[in-house]
């Protein structure tokens, strides 16, 4: 399979100047979103929390959490962002992708917008 980027803008939302832009896997399998830690501190998002997760290979770890802005596709959502390591490849989760009404189609690997936001 190939894989899927897209262009993301993380802003902090006490702060709607400060934001910071980069280039975002998809990932389907992911929940949250994950960026950088240095990029979120640099506008300004600091922790609010820590939450375990269970990573690919079935390894757990811990991450810091904080909230953000999250546009996308010419769209905009606030979400949970981890805080990865600063060389870590930003990812973009189905949690932020399902808010706006984007989900990725299996077949091609593309994102596709479905006609409305699923409530169910």
């Amino acid at each position: 399979m190939d894989a899927t980027y897209v262009t993301v803008t993380i802003t902090n939302p006490a702060d709607r100047k400060r934001r910071w832009e980069g280039l975002f896997l998809v990932d389907a399998g992911a929940t949250d979103s994950l960026v950088p830690a240095k990029y979120l501190r640099e506008i300004g998002i600091e922790p609010m929390s820590q939450r375990s997760y269970e990573l690919a290979d079935g390894s757990e770890m811990s991450f810091d959490i904080g909230a953000a802005l999250i546009e996308f596709m010419g769209d905009i959502t606030a979400g949970d962002v981890l805080f990865g390591n600063d060389s870590a490849e930003p990812l973009l989760g189905v949690t932020a992708l399902e808010s706006v009404g984007i989900e990725v189609d299996p077949r091609n690997q593309r994102l596709k917008r479905l006609p409305h936001v699923r409530l169910k």
